[in-house]
């Protein structure tokens, strides 16, 4: 029963501690001012915006644009809570085209501050001026009509004393302060951003005509000459960006950016499909860096799911990880390839996927004969390389959807001059007019790796009978890891089976593969294996294993090696498509051209 009367336990808030609780959600520190503000800015239609900091912001934060600017009567009302001149009903929610739309920002950020205001639009004839101190609207005074507006955030928390005792140092604070500054940089390049503390110019970003020369302007060139350009598109959706080239990708995380609409978000599918596009171009511990855009029709994304914006939901999200996945393989200069079901619980993990990009001429699209020639003939780099062809029927149905298959060309049309190796482990060669130094080892792990996983997307890998069958020590809990993902190993030609209570028994391995190290194979392999459960694909649970075993089928450093073997291999890599890394991203190849070597000797120019 519903009692009315009485003094119950339920009140409502005052207004200015409902003030202070709405703005501990969007004002955390000095850098969440900054980035209130500089949203409004730019949805302003801002061509300048210059951000002055004082201590780190908790002295002042003061925000000068040259945007639209606001009436009189429209100033102090941006002060009231959820007043907002850019949405007009519920419905508006769902198609979010500005960077700000709540209208919580300037009466949180008032109510725990000092602030002062100066604006004017382009055709008033005077300017307005007010102050607003704890969230109290003063009075209105004219101001000079210079177009935009100042805002001025004074004594940040004054009256919030323990959220003002849990902020950090003031050049951690100024630190967040310019990330971002810079993340808006990055998004609006039309824009000329300045920043400066204590009086000191710290960035000064003039505006630009691309994002290519604002990326330049704040990670500097050399990112972008390590990097590779992404451009992909599909309806409702585009992405554009820079990636880093697997060769140069490092174990820090730093750039990872992601615009959304040219909103800095984090998005857990989309930074989950940028590292399926790397797949086994990128070495463990290694991470991508990256810049990219991704554009999406308002009406499928929603950025009203965070109180601060930083994360947005797509409608479409499959179709975004589909997009951004496929721009990053692209960019790499690999193929999209789609893998049959094999009929068994693994095959089923097969995600579905449309519009799969065309596979590069350079990449053959079937079963390969063993580097050294065809079956039957012993290959010139011996007992560590393959000895038997794999090829499928002529009836294979081969699952790339955009392209018929091209015949394996098995002789690259520019020429190949061995000249030696280097502390037998590099090869030394002429490739055209090139002088190309190769590393053996992560050369022909990339040829065995292509060709396995050429021949799993065709119709599974065949194996081969080990003539004595390899033993393997192992813990239970690995011998038990490996039992239970039995049947999904033989799809990938390799035969395993108890031995004993904690043993395993290597019978058969891939067809191509040649001589193998048991113990630390095993152990590559039970590393794969413990991240099958978390992995999305039946693609990521498979390219890891067959890295592993081209791994340890390659030739290895030291192995010495005659001409003719040099020239096999690399003629073999030349087919592959000349990969730059190995499938754990480990480089293969470095290159002179002509050009350099002119260059070098001084003789260019004579």
């Amino acid at each position: 029963m519903l009692t009315t009367g009485g003094s119950g336990k339920i009140h409502v808030l005052p207004g200015d501690v409902v003030s202070r609780i709405a703005a501990g959600e969007v004002v955390e520190r000095p850098a969440a001012v900054v980035k209130e503000l500089v949203e409004n800015s730019l949805d302003a239609g801002s061509r300048s915006i210059t951000v002055d900091i004082k201590d780190g912001g908790l002295t002042l934060i003061r925000i000068t644009d040259d945007g639209e600017g606001m009436i009189r009567e429209d100033a102090p009302r941006a002060f009231e809570r959820h007043a907002t001149s850019k949405l007009r009903s519920d419905q508006d929610l769902w198609s979010i085209r500005t960077m700000g739309f709540r209208g919580e920002a300037l009466p949180s950020i008032a109510s725990v501050s000092n602030v002062r205001v100066t604006t004017a639009t382009q055709s008033g004839e005077v300017g307005a001026e007010f102050q607003v101190k704890g969230g109290t609207i003063g009075k209105i005074v004219d101001a000079p009509p210079v177009a935009g507006t100042r805002i001025e955030v004074a004594d940040l928390f004054f009256n919030q004393p323990a959220r003002k005792k849990f902020l950090k140092s003031i050049p951690t604070e100024f630190s967040h302060i310019s990330r971002v500054i810079q993340q808006a940089a990055l998004a609006w390049p039309s824009v000329h951003f300045r920043l400066t503390h204590n009086g000191q110019e710290i960035v000064n970003y003039p505006a630009v005509s691309s994002d290519k020369d604002r990326v330049g302007q704040v990670y500097r060139r050399a990112f972008l000459d390590q990097s590779l350009s992404v451009q992909a598109a599909q309806p409702a959706a585009r992405i554009s960006g820079y990636t880093i080239d697997a060769v140069h990708a490092k174990s820090s995380r730093t750039p990872q950016e992601l615009f959304v609409n040219r909103r800095p978000v984090r998005n857990a599918a989309v930074f989950h499909a940028v590292a399926e596009g790397y797949g086994a171009f990128l070495p463990k511990g290694h991470h991508p860096l990256f810049v990219l855009f991704l554009d999406v029709d308002p009406d499928h994304v929603d950025v009203n799911v965070h109180p601060t914006k930083r994360e947005v939901r797509f409608s479409e999200t499959d179709a975004i990880h589909q997009l951004v996945r496929r721009a990053v393989r692209q960019a790499l200069g690999t193929s999209d390839r789609l893998a049959i079901a094999l009929g068994s619980s693994l095959g089923s993990s097969v995600e579905g996927r449309s519009g799969v990009a065309p596979v590069p001429a350079s990449v053959p699209s079937w079963p390969v004969p063993p580097l050294g020639g065809s079956s039957g003939e012993r290959s010139p780099i011996g007992e560590q390389t393959p000895h038997a062809s794999v090829r499928s029927g002529a009836d294979a149905q081969l699952a790339f959807v955009s392209e018929a298959a091209e015949p394996y060309v098995r002789v690259p049309s520019t020429e190949v001059v061995a000249f030696g190796q280097l502390n037998r482990t590099f090869l030394v060669v002429q490739i055209g007019g090139d002088l190309t130094v190769i590393d053996q080892h992560t050369a022909h792990e990339r040829v065995l790796f292509e060709r396995l996983y050429r021949a799993w997307t065709a119709r599974g890998i065949q194996s081969q009978p080990l003539l004595i069958p390899e033993s393997v020590e192992l813990a239970a809990p690995h011998a038990a890891l490996l039992q239970r993902y039995h049947g999904e190993l033989e799809k990938l030609g390799l035969g395993l089976e108890p031995f004993g209570a904690s043993a395993v028994l290597i019978r058969a391995v891939p067809v191509g593969v040649g001589t193998i190290n048991p113990e630390t194979f095993i152990q590559d392999l039970l590393d794969d294996l413990s991240q099958w459960d978390n992995a999305s694909s039946l693609e990521a649970k498979v390219r890891p294993v067959l890295a592993s075993l081209a791994c340890h089928a390659a030739v290895r450093a030291g192995r010495p090696m005659e001409l003719p073997e040099i020239k096999t291999l690399v003629e073999d890599w030349m087919v592959e498509g000349e990969i730059t890394t190995c499938p754990h991203g480990r480089r293969t190849s470095f290159r002179l051209s002509t050009e350099d070597l002119e260059k070098m000797f001084g003789r260019a120019g004579w």
